[in-house]
């Protein structure tokens, strides 16, 4: 199996370079300090401890991104940095300076498309979003994005090479903001929010309407695929009478924005529409993986 390059150390750089160790392929974490990226391979190996496997797992090793140039055998490139724009362009134009012509490179971004980071560039044609969803080593779905210099054999090329390590991925032949999984989170946000800040329901309200209510059955089959099975006429009949008082709002209400200003954040900072103390983080998340992991195992009975 050829080599994967991952660029930035973070959680998502860790969790996408798991996945393919995991897989059987050899994989070259890259970051700006070695020391700082050598003591991610410890995450990496573990992470990969835990995912499915059919053979032998690959190796991770870790070197400076600014110093690193082994190509040979490469046969996927994926960007993981921070969301900034200048720092993302500064980096593709590197790679396509560094890396052979050949090779695909993937951002990671949803925030972005492909195309505003690699304006002008002379390998843009090779050059797509992939983006994973958090945390990226249990979400089963990939995204992968073209611009409009992408080569779309090249595409499907990457989509089965990253089917091969057990994932799911969905092809947008053109960017869009959001790409696919977030433009249909916000949507879902845009009147969940707007709820909220007219006082109808609280959020624990939209929380339980989701995961006991409509969200339950998602795991089983998709919104269209439920469509498909209760009849479109009864969609069309009571979203004719929904959609007129659907939020429309062109940015997020202020029951949000207003605890953004305060520095209410959520659980990294101890509080967003809740207080939150280090222990109830720590069990949260621990039981958010066990719960998503639930879930993956609904999504393999009776496959598609």
């Amino acid at each position: 199996m050829g080599k994967i390059v991952v660029i930035g150390s973070g959680t998502m750089g860790t969790g996408i370079a798991a996945i393919f160790v995991a897989a059987g392929h050899d994989v070259v974490l890259l970051g700006r300090q070695l020391p700082s990226t050598q003591a991610r391979l410890p995450a990496i190996l573990t992470l990969a401890a835990t995912l499915p496997s059919v053979g032998p797992h690959g190796q991770p090793t870790a070197a400076a991104v600014d110093d690193w140039n082994a190509w040979d055998g490469v046969e996927l490139v994926i960007e993981t940095i921070a969301e900034d724009l200048p720092a993302k362009q500064a980096l593709f134009a590197q790679l396509d300076q560094r890396v052979p012509a050949h090779i695909p490179i993937g951002s990671n971004s949803s925030g972005f498309g492909i195309d505003e980071m690699t304006a002008g560039l002379a390998t843009a044609d090779r050059m797509l979003n992939v983006h994973y969803s958090m945390p990226a080593h249990i979400v089963p779905m990939v995204e992968v994005a073209l611009g409009s210099h992408t080569s779309l054999p090249l595409a499907e090329a990457v989509c089965r090479l990253i089917t091969a390590t057990g994932k799911k991925t969905t092809l947008i032949r053109q960017y869009i903001p959001g790409l696919l999984i977030a433009r249909l989170q916000h949507a879902l946000m845009r009147e969940a929010l707007s709820l909220v800040d007219q006082g109808i329901v609280t959020p624990q309200d939209i929380d339980n309407a989701v995961r006991f209510g409509f969200g339950f059955r998602f795991a089983a089959l998709g919104p269209m695929a439920q469509k498909e099975m209760s009849g479109w006429d009864t969609h069309v009949t009571s979203g004719a009478a929904v959609y007129p008082s659907l939020s429309n709002v062109d940015t997020p209400p202020a029951c949000v924005t207003d605890l953004v200003k305060k520095g209410r954040t959520g659980m990294k900072q101890g509080a967003g529409f809740q207080d939150w103390t280090p222990e109830e983080v720590a069990e949260f998340k621990r039981k958010y993986e066990l719960r998503l992991r639930a879930a993956f195992e609904v999504l393999g009975v009776e496959p598609d």
